[in-house]
């Protein structure tokens, strides 16, 4: 990849570094511009998660930083993830075209009704929530794992509901385990992309610089404005991917 290009991805890795931690769908940025220079598919899925993980790097140190942190039970559902997505990862190593796109639209909109009618079980943000339904959280977790092992693309929305509507979290929490879960499995991820394929390690760490910045905002987002702006976030951005997985 020529510098320039780089560039342009770091500037697009920072809009979607916000995105990943303030709700999910980033990568619906990262790999479709990453497509349009000319990356094969699946070297882009791959390379994807090197800004992953820097980005999620940066958020949990930001949330532990604020004073969010639960490593014991984020480290048990990230375990739990892990075994997911080093199943999701061995298919996505060969996932060629974009016929996922319809799946993933469908996906949005359930995760739209979960949590529209969900919000009366969230315990207030201020309060000491603790999770609930833990047994079904990690079920859950491997299936949520594998998509994100898979693809990325998404994953949020799936990883939202659970640790949301299942489990019972406030949003801020939520997004506090969400990006230690990423974190971890995408590792694991990573491994197994490197493994198989020649990722483009200059054009993932340039991604990644603008992905740390944007998960950093994301990440200080989340803990001053709280609730109503993660919900208004999650909403217009599931509502936009929509309209271009179908229609465009």
């Amino acid at each position: 990849m020529e510098f320039w290009q780089i560039i342009i991805l770091a500037l697009v890795g920072v809009a979607a570094g916000w995105i990943n931690v303030m709700a999910g769908g980033g990568s619906l940025l990262t790999v479709p511009v990453m497509l349009f220079m000319g990356v094969p598919g699946p070297v882009a899925n791959g390379t994807n998660r090197i800004a992953i993980l820097a980005q999620n790097v940066t958020a949990v140190a930001t949330f532990r930083r604020r004073g969010y942190s639960d490593f014991k039970l984020g480290m048990s559902l990230a375990t739990a993830a892990s075994l997911g997505a080093l199943f999701g990862a061995s298919v996505g190593v060969h996932l060629e075209g974009e016929w996922f796109d319809r799946v993933l639209a469908l996906v949005m909109i359930a995760v739209m009704v979960l949590m529209a009618t969900g919000h009366d079980k969230v315990k207030p943000i201020g309060g000491e929530a603790r999770a609930q339904n833990l047994v079904a959280g990690h079920l859950l977790m491997v299936g949520a794992g594998f998509w994100g092992g898979f693809i990325q693309v998404g994953v949020g929305f799936i990883l939202m509901p659970i640790l949301h509507r299942v489990m019972v979290l406030d949003l801020v929490r939520v997004n506090m385990y969400k990006v230690l879960i990423v974190l971890v499995y995408t590792v694991v991820a990573l491994i197994v992309f490197t493994s198989q394929l020649e990722l483009l390690w200059w054009t993932g760490l340039g991604l990644a610089v603008g992905n740390s910045i944007g998960g950093w905002l994301g990440a200080h987002t989340t803990v001053s404005h709280g609730e109503t702006m993660i919900r208004g976030v999650l909403f217009l951005a599931l509502s936009a991917f929509i309209v271009k997985l179908l229609f465009f």
